[in-house]
Formats: C-alpha cells, structure tokens, sequence
C-alpha cells in the first residue's frame, strides 16, 4: 500500500487517491453509498468465512483457503489501489477471499481455545463491532476531532507497526524467538492493546476520508474504493482483536 499525503492510518484511503481520479461527467460518490458497499462486502466475507469455517469442521484441510484467501487478497487489494476504477469489480472478491481467509483462521483459533475461551469468536467479533459503532459515534460527533496533527500521530503508528511486523517476521524467518509478539507476558498483553487502539483509531481517518471524497464529488466507483479500504481495516481490527483475546486467554 501506498503512504501518501493526507496521512490517514489506512493508505488505500488518502487524499491523493481522491485527487488521482477524474471528476468530469461522471455520477458523484456519497458515504451513504460507500457504506451500503461496505455492508455487502461484509455480508461476502461472512459468507467466504462461513464456508471454510465449515470445511475445517468437516475435517477438511483448510491451508489451501488460507493461502489463497491470504495471498489472494493481498494482489487484489495492490490492483485496487492502483486501478481504483476497477474496485466495483474486484472489491467483491477481495472481499469473498478475505473471508475464505479470516474463516480458516478463526475456525483455528475457535478450535485451539474451545476449553479455555469456548467463545473467544462471538468476542471478537463482537469487540470488533462495538468498537466499529464507538469510532463512528466519536467521528460523526466530532468527539475526536480530526486534525492534521491527529492524522500525523497515526500515520506515523501505523507505520511503526507495519515495520516493526516485518522485522518480526523477518527474524522468525531465521529462527530468532519473538517471544513477546505471541506469549501472554504483560508486554505482549500491552502491544497488542497499543495495535488494537491504533488499528481503531484508523477507522476515525477512514470515516474522514470517505466524507471528503464524497464532498470533493469523487466519481461513484469510489464508493467502492471506500468501503475497500474500511474493509481492510476492519480486517486488521478483527485479527488483532483475535490475538488480544487469545493472549488473555492464555494467562488462565
């Protein structure tokens, strides 16, 4: 993903990707618009999600939907991001694969913490719901006001957070232990909380985002564009959640 000018936490959602598109003779987007596509993106990863959940309690292996919903996705969102007039297309399939990918996970993590967390699922998704509402209500009252310096302060989070991922990842690679970055330790507890409020915090400049377009007159594909990149952190939101939820879990 692309970091650009307007510094919103989630790059897919920035002002130049408004800017880079043409406004001339087309049907103007709107936030209702982008968020009614947002909630049939929803309703297609529960049902890419409901599928492989199911496939993994059947007994069937579900690292082929893990892979393909992972990577998958990934190259998706890169031709979104770059081609955003195609997001009308594509931003349906990312959406189905990003549910075959966070299905097999979940259907995982339910598995692995059936005894000690048996709904550790309706959790997270519920945490990641309620948080959803909170940051629209905090948004749309102007409870969190969204300042240049605001945007600076999570772009810059966000960043860290992508790289320092990357370095651990990196090092896993060579077998050096992270063992903070998956154990129930008080500083794996913390991390995981500095990552949900920020991945939090991005869906207030994702909201920001999205009104700006729609006031800027941006073409209506970008209705889609929009709901793309709230999907994609919304995605992220989950998935920490998840590892937050699994980390408590485990100092039982």
């Amino acid at each position: 993903m692309a970091l650009l000018d307007f510094k919103s936490g989630n790059p897919t959602l920035s002002e130049k990707s408004f800017q880079s598109v043409s406004y001339s003779g087309t049907e103007a987007m709107t936030a209702r618009g982008a968020m009614n596509k947002l909630g049939f993106m929803l309703l297609l990863v529960m049902a890419g999600a409901f599928y492989t959940w199911q496939a993994f309690y059947k007994g069937q292996n579900t690292m082929p939907f893990l892979l393909v919903g992972g990577l998958g996705g990934f190259v998706v969102a890169m031709v979104i991001i770059f081609k955003k007039e195609w997001s009308p297309y594509l931003a349906p399939a990312y959406a189905l694969l990003e549910g075959l990918f966070i299905g097999a996970i979940s259907a995982t993590y339910n598995f692995a913490f059936a005894e000690r967390m048996p709904n550790i699922i309706t959790n997270a998704v519920g945490l990641t719901v309620g948080t959803a509402l909170a940051m629209y209500l905090l948004y749309n009252f102007k409870v969190i006001k969204v300042t240049e310096r605001f945007k600076s302060i999570i772009f810059t989070a966000t960043a860290g957070i992508a790289i320092f991922y990357l370095i651990t990842w990196v090092l896993r690679m060579f077998n050096v232990p992270v063992a903070f970055m998956h154990d129930s330790s008080a500083l794996g507890i913390g991390i995981s909380l500095f990552v949900v409020s920020i991945a939090a915090l991005n869906l207030i400049l994702d909201f920001d985002m999205i009104e700006q377009g729609a006031a800027q007159g941006a073409p209506k594909y970008m209705e889609w564009f929009g709901a793309f990149g709230l999907l994609v952190t919304l995605v992220w939101l989950y998935l920490e959640m998840l590892r937050l939820l699994s980390r408590f879990s485990s100092r039982d």
